[in-house]
């Protein structure tokens, strides 16, 4: 590090789970955002400034005058513009160190293993179940740790799925049924900081991570009710018949 990033890393390398070695190791790490927003909007800011080297961001829609309640990536200036483009500027004037790869497009496919495989760490900041599903396999394919938030109304919820940990579950074992319907926000409303507490606890949960700095929520689920200001940890086992993750493949 020159004397620039440590100036502007110097709260973190004071603390212990971090050091210059530790700063050093998120400069070498690469996040995949899969979403860019309620949720997606703080945890790739927080992890830019954080000093996360890579950031890949995906999304296809455009920035709606419904997204800004929520979405403090984008601002009034980027109605009608990809997110993903949008979400990318926000970053770099941030963090111009940060390499950033905007892809505005949905990631699915071999394309979408192939970005979860050269990534270490994911975050599924998504609002649909089918593209939870889909990026939970990818992950449980090539091994990379994924980090799961959803918001809706007044409460949230965050999980960590590490395939590599074999006691550790997947997504499909906390929800089972696949033909699960949606609640969104579209829908049923949504208050405006909700998605800012869960997505920055993604990014906080991701840094845990990539520092190796504890278990995290590794076979916990962390719910939050925004009315009550109440956090509730739940245990959540592994499925030993899960149809996803019960023959899991050899990691290198």
């Amino acid at each position: 590090m020159d004397s620039t990033e440590q100036e502007r890393y110097s709260r973190q390398i004071k603390l212990p789970q971090v050091g210059a070695e530790g700063q050093q190791r998120l400069a070498q790490s690469r996040a995949l955002i899969i979403g860019m927003g309620g949720l997606g909007s703080p945890a790739a800011l927080y992890l830019a400034s954080a000093g996360v080297g890579q950031l890949t961001i995906t999304d296809f829609d455009r920035v709606d005058e419904s997204n800004l309640q929520r979405q403090i990536i984008h601002t009034h200036k980027s109605v009608g513009d990809l997110k993903a483009v949008s979400a990318q500027h926000t970053i770099q004037r941030l963090n111009p160190r940060c390499v950033v790869e905007a892809l505005d497009y949905e990631l699915d496919g071999e394309e979408l293993l192939e970005q979860v495989g050269t990534a270490d760490i994911v975050l599924d900041c998504t609002d649909n179940f089918p593209s939870r599903f889909e990026l939970n396999e990818a992950c449980l394919a090539v091994g990379t740790p994924l980090v799961s938030g959803a918001a809706i109304r007044w409460e949230g919820q965050v999980a960590t799925f590490d395939p590599k940990d074999l006691d550790c579950p997947c997504y499909r074992c906390l929800y089972p049924d696949t033909g699960i319907e949606t609640a969104t926000c579209a829908m049923e409303g949504v208050i405006a900081p909700i998605v800012g507490v869960i997505g920055t606890m993604q990014a906080l949960e991701a840094l845990n991570l990539l520092l190796n700095t504890g278990p995290g929520l590794r076979g916990r689920v962390m719910v939050f009710d925004g009315i009550a200001m109440d956090w509730q940890i739940i245990n959540l086992p592994r499925n030993p018949d899960c149809p996803v993750c019960r023959d899991r493949p050899e990691y290198p």
